[in-house]
């Protein structure tokens, strides 16, 4: 009988190769023999400690510090960008503001070169003509604003008891009852103190540290826009050169197309928050309503949200409007609904005949989402946003889903 047990002869480099079992031969023994190393295959699993490919990343548990370690140094990392973001929020609304602004003024830049005007010229025409255009408005507005607030004031009491003799003041009381009258009187007491109105602009010294924010914020913006619009051509060429070399013809035509919309929507909403403030201006003048200047530029700052800027205005001036009287304000609020339709129907697809159009429901959306977000910059900036967004979706990504059979 032959011992299949290694002899104590054996080396201890047979004595160290794997066993086997010889379950294939049909003893009974089953006795573990020496496999020798060459006859492995050569591409044997071999325990390294770390997960194999494909295994998901928290599989690979084998070195727990190095692993939380990582961890929260991109957690912290994260944090710090936050931080940064946050800190500089008002750096970068500077930056969208001045880069929308830029885009706005590139279609009148560019229909002054297609007149033969180099660009460098074209934008000194047209900041001179912006800066002239903003100090007669600034010169015409601003005295005029001084004196209505001033008259406002001065005059609330006389208003008050003008609309306490009104035919609607008879109605308000007839309907909710007298309530309506310790109301007004609470209202014109408030406004007519001057502390509460200091309390209301945050101080004098608040007031004027907000107003010398606001210059400066508008004098870095109108810098930046400058620089912007002057570099607004190798700005495209650097951004497209990011995209690879077989998609930049494809690239480039999609970001004039989203460039050339943007300006044309940001000049549209301009133009016609524009045609909102004359018409407003010339209706409050016609009509004996009060502080016309003040309501016009009112029109124009709240036309500026898009879908729902003239609407506000109708209910807000119209409301104002009462406290002359029914039937100026009756007469207001037809005469501006009419144009509201106008608008709409007529004004709107002449002047917006360039931009993208978007849904509806999106603009509600976007102007809702960037009006909280950012403000009046928001709702400003989130129609092109999502029009470009939406463009990029039906040029890029649709056109991939349709290949795939």
């Amino acid at each position: 009988m032959t011992d299949a047990s290694p002899t104590l002869g054996a080396t201890a480099a047979e004595a160290a190769e794997p066993l086997s079992v010889d379950a294939a031969a049909g003893t009974d023994n089953h006795i573990a023999t020496p496999v020798p190393s060459d006859a492995l295959p050569d591409d044997a699993p071999v325990f390294t400690g770390e997960a194999p490919e494909g295994k998901t990343f928290w599989a690979n548990l084998n070195s727990p510090f190095r692993l939380g370690l990582v961890l929260t140094l991109g957690a912290l990392a994260a944090v710090a960008l936050g931080l940064a973001f946050w800190n500089l929020s008002t750096i970068i609304i500077y930056v969208v503001f001045a880069l929308f602004a830029a885009l706005g003024l590139d279609p009148v830049v560019r229909w002054f070169g297609r007149h033969n005007v180099s660009r460098p010229w074209a934008i000194v025409i047209v900041y001179t003509a912006f800066a002239l255009v903003f100090a007669g408005v600034m010169l015409l507005v601003i005295p005029a604003l001084v004196k209505q607030i001033t008259a406002f004031f001065s005059d609330l009491p006389q208003t008050v008891d003008e609309f306490q003799q009104s035919d609607f003041y008879s109605w308000l009381t007839s309907t909710f009852g007298t309530q309506v009258g310790a109301i007004t009187d609470q209202i014109e007491t408030f406004l007519t103190n001057p502390a509460n109105i200091a309390a209301i602009g945050g101080g004098v010294v608040n007031f004027a540290i907000n107003v010398g924010t606001t210059i400066s914020g508008l004098i870095i913006v109108l810098v930046l826009s400058l620089y912007f619009l002057a570099g607004l051509p190798n700005m495209k060429v650097a951004f497209n050169r990011f995209v690879a070399a077989r998609n930049r013809k494809k690239a480039a035509a999609m970001t004039d197309q989203i460039t050339d919309s943007i300006g044309a929507y940001l000049m549209g909403m301009v133009v016609l928050a524009f045609c909102n403030s004359v018409v407003a201006f010339l209706l409050h003048l016609f009509l004996g309503l009060p502080f016309p200047a003040l309501m016009g530029v009112l029109a124009f700052l709240i036309t500026l949200i898009p879908l729902i800027g003239s609407v506000l205005y109708w209910i807000t001036a119209t409301v104002i409007a009462l406290f002359t009287g029914w039937v100026p304000a009756l007469i207001f609020a037809v005469i501006y609904l009419i144009y509201m339709q106008l608008e709409a129907y007529v004004l709107t697809p002449k002047v917006m005949n360039k931009a993208i159009s978007v849904p509806g429901a999106l603009v509600v959306i976007g102007a809702m989402v960037g009006g909280t977000l950012l403000g009046l910059l928001g709702a400003l900036v989130a129609i092109p946003v999502t029009a470009s967004i939406l463009l990029i979706i039906k040029q890029v990504f649709i056109p991939k889903q349709d290949a795939k059979i």
